[in-house]
């Protein structure tokens, strides 16, 4: 009998996330491997919620996303970065993030098609890649600093190159894109003629550097999808609102693979995020800072337990070297850890292609003060 799932999802198996959330509640660790917080986000945000539920948008929302939404985002890309981008045709919203990206590849790509991606990356892009039929060349971002080769990434593109996805900041390696980059990024798809995805979810999370959409870069504004969300930046990750901005005739193939993906999205939730995106600059600057003061505080810890800690210019996430401790294997570490000090985090390897690196570990760090201490506690058993 042939098996039941398709070779296209055969390789890559259950999501880390996935397994390492089942091991933290099995032995009630304390999950430092999958992001979310530990709290919630803004109460004027919950509000908005609970009053669209009120009055009485309960059903089905617009394919392309509530109105108030998409002139939200139209205005929040314009506020911040100087985008200019119609709400009616550019603007999409999405089933958080990753059904932004599964629509876009879904859209973009071809069967044959190859699309560059920079290593590690986040798990869902390969996956992405292959349910369209395509294919991954990936372009290794370097440690300490993960940086890359500019030849290497004029290397990867072929004749059947399509796209280039890129993550700035990146998760799970914490890298904010330099402009200088940026600009060897935008030279190569213009001077091929690919498209890019841009997959911005940290761009409010960043503590060195500053947030570039590679849309705004000179030609790249009519070739790049840019997705984002709100799960990230409002701490409502289980809301699942994302949303791409393109130009409209990107903006017009997203949307064709969109209404067959999940059509449309919490309706509630939606006007809730109108409202969240309309906050002052102060609440992206506290955000900001508390979340520097949170990566600060883990890596402290992490580094007086003895590992040899990555700090991040960005995201919510940190890298740890386990070797210091006498281990060399992170699937292992990652499987082990939450039975022996009840703590999960999770495998940089995950986000490798086979043969890469495997004594790295990354810690998540969206939590509270007195949580991050807890963990650091138990941590300390490994040393024992």
């Amino acid at each position: 009998m042939r098996p039941p799932l398709t070779p296209r999802l055969a390789p890559f198996g259950t999501s880390v996330f996935a397994e390492m959330t089942a091991l933290a509640i099995e032995h009630d660790a304390i999950n430092l491997g999958q992001g979310f917080p530990d709290f919630d986000g803004p109460a004027f945000v919950m509000d908005a919620a609970v009053a669209a539920m009120r009055d009485g948008h309960n059903q089905y929302a617009p394919m392309p996303g509530v109105p108030a939404l998409r002139e939200a985002i139209a205005a929040h890309q314009r506020r911040f970065y100087g985008l200019a981008h119609d709400p009616d045709t550019d603007v999409t919203v999405h089933a958080g993030a990753t059904g932004a990206l599964c629509a876009t590849l879904q859209a973009l790509l071809d069967p044959g098609d190859e699309a560059i991606v920079f290593e590690p990356y986040y798990d869902a892009y390969l996956p992405g890649i292959s349910l369209a039929g395509a294919s991954a060349r990936v372009v290794r971002l370097v440690p300490p600093e993960f940086d890359f080769d500019p030849a290497g990434l004029e290397a990867a593109v072929g004749p059947r190159t399509r796209l280039l996805l890129l993550n700035s900041p990146n998760n799970p390696a914490g890298k904010v894109f330099l402009r200088e980059e940026l600009e060897t990024i935008a030279d190569l798809c213009t001077g091929h003629d690919l498209l890019a995805v841009t997959d911005e979810v940290y761009e409010h999370i960043i503590f060195e550097g500053e947030h570039i959409p590679l849309a705004t870069l000179p030609g790249m504004r009519d070739r790049t999808v840019t997705i984002s969300s709100a799960g990230k930046t409002f701490s409502f990750t289980g809301w699942k609102i994302g949303w791409t901005c393109a130009a409209p005739p990107l903006a017009a193939a997203v949307r064709a693979a969109h209404q067959f993906v999940t059509y449309a999205v919490a309706t509630p939730f939606q006007h809730a995020m109108a409202a969240a995106l309309q906050a002052p600059d102060d609440y992206y600057r506290e955000l900001c800072e508390g979340y520097r003061s949170r990566r600060d505080h883990l890596c402290a810890g992490l580094a007086d337990i003895g590992f040899d800690v990555a700090t991040p210019s960005g995201t919510y996430f940190a890298n740890a070297d386990i070797r210091p401790l006498g281990f060399d294997d992170d699937v292992a570490f990652c499987r082990m850890l939450p039975e022996r000090v009840g703590v999960a985090a999770v495998p940089l390897s995950a986000f490798l292609v086979e043969g890469g690196a495997r004594h790295m570990v990354r810690f998540a760090f969206p939590k509270d003060e007195a949580t991050l201490d807890e963990a650091v506690r138990r941590l300390r058993g490994l040393r024992d």
